[in-house]
């Protein structure tokens, strides 16, 4: 069984240094993943910043005071320094009793900020109903808000106030089980499914444990557990987790029209295409003429007339000969030598999609 090991473990090693990316890097296993938490909460110490007499922030001020054997009239509670808030958080997988973890809080009434703000001891539900954490402590916020405000009076704002983060704010209270080994096999789930690369992930295990890994589909490769793992699944599972292949890409291309920002992957091809794209200027601009009358007129005043000239400027647009590229580095440098913007390179792009030049997938957001 050393023997078997030691050859795994070079096995490992040598291919590491043969392939692009981890298993890990590319897949999760199923059972282990992340939980949503939410809680409801209120944020103290606000200075004035923090909601208006809301009934929704009094009544919870109110009955939060109960805990501690205090009634008071709801009628006679401010709520300027205090927020009423929702806190959300992500549990990882295995996480323990004890274990912290961040949370985010965010008002969910007319506080302006929760800029010095401490969050009261809150639970955290899943969606079942129960109670996985408990969240507390110092809001950390990545703004400001400042200034006389009012009626005639100027604000300077940065980021959201209102939104703060509580960095190891909540403690795991509850446990939640995970289950990753089912009948004797482990079952890979891609973070980007792809067929090619769910191939190539099951050939790449499978030439370290032979004959124990198979694609079920794009998004998920099952691997049995070989015999000498049995009982030791944690080992198993980073032993694969370290084993490198190369994922596949598909040729796309993204453009965020709102940004201007354009993102392509490698595999992006253009076929032969005539382009040609000219811009076209339009500049308007007031004028004033001066009106006066003639040297002999009897009756008559200067006056100022306002006039407007409107001007069309349209560059000649002459077609420019797009070959076939083999990478997207070519493709762009070729458009670049056309002198083009980004916005227009978006357009050049969206209209060799439309001709049936551009072998990639289109994704406009």
């Amino acid at each position: 069984m050393k023997t078997l090991l030691l050859t795994i473990s070079a096995l490992l090693v040598s291919a590491s240094f043969l392939q692009a990316a981890r298993v890990k890097d590319l897949a999760s296993v199923e059972g282990g993943r992340d939980n949503q938490l939410v809680g409801y909460g209120l944020v103290v110490g606000l200075a004035g910043d923090g909601d208006s007499d809301s009934p929704m922030t009094i009544n919870a001020v109110a009955n939060s005071l109960k805990r501690f054997g205090l009634t008071v009239d709801p009628d006679e509670l401010k709520s300027a320094n205090i927020a009423a808030v929702m806190i959300t958080a992500d549990i990882p997988p295995f996480a323990r009793e004890g274990t912290r973890i961040d949370v985010t809080v965010s008002s969910i009434g007319d506080a302006e900020s929760l800029q010095g703000g401490v969050l009261l001891q809150t639970p955290l539900l899943g969606a079942d109903d129960e109670v996985y954490a408990v969240a507390q402590g110092q809001i950390a916020v990545g703004g400001y808000i400042g200034g006389a405000g009012g009626a005639g009076g100027a604000t300077v704002q940065k980021n959201h106030p209102t939104v703060g983060t509580i960095s190891n704010g909540a403690i795991v209270e509850r446990e939640i089980e995970m289950d990753v080994s089912r009948g004797g096999s482990v079952k890979l789930i891609l973070r980007n499914p792809d067929y090619n690369t769910a191939s190539k992930l099951a050939e790449g295990i499978n030439v370290i444990f032979p004959s124990s890994t198979l694609a079920l589909d794009a998004a998920a490769v099952q691997v049995t557990i070989p015999e000498i793992y049995v009982g030791r699944e944690v080992d198993f599972i980073s032993s694969i987790g370290g084993i490198t292949v190369e994922p596949d890409t598909p040729a796309k291309i993204i453009i965020n029209e709102r940004t201007g920002t354009i993102v392509a992957t490698a595999g992006v091809r253009v076929s032969t295409v005539a382009v040609s794209h000219g811009s076209l200027s339009l500049t308007i601009a007031r004028s004033q003429n001066i009106s006066q009358p003639g040297p002999l007129a009897q009756v008559g005043e200067t006056a100022v007339a306002e006039g407007t000239n409107v001007t069309v400027e349209e560059e000649l647009g002459a077609f420019h000969i797009v070959p076939d590229y083999p990478t997207i580095q070519q493709v762009t440098n070729a458009l670049n030598a056309m002198g083009v913007s980004t916005r227009e390179m978006m357009s050049i792009l969206q209209a060799m999609k439309s001709a049936g030049a551009l072998q990639a997938e289109l994704v406009i957001k």
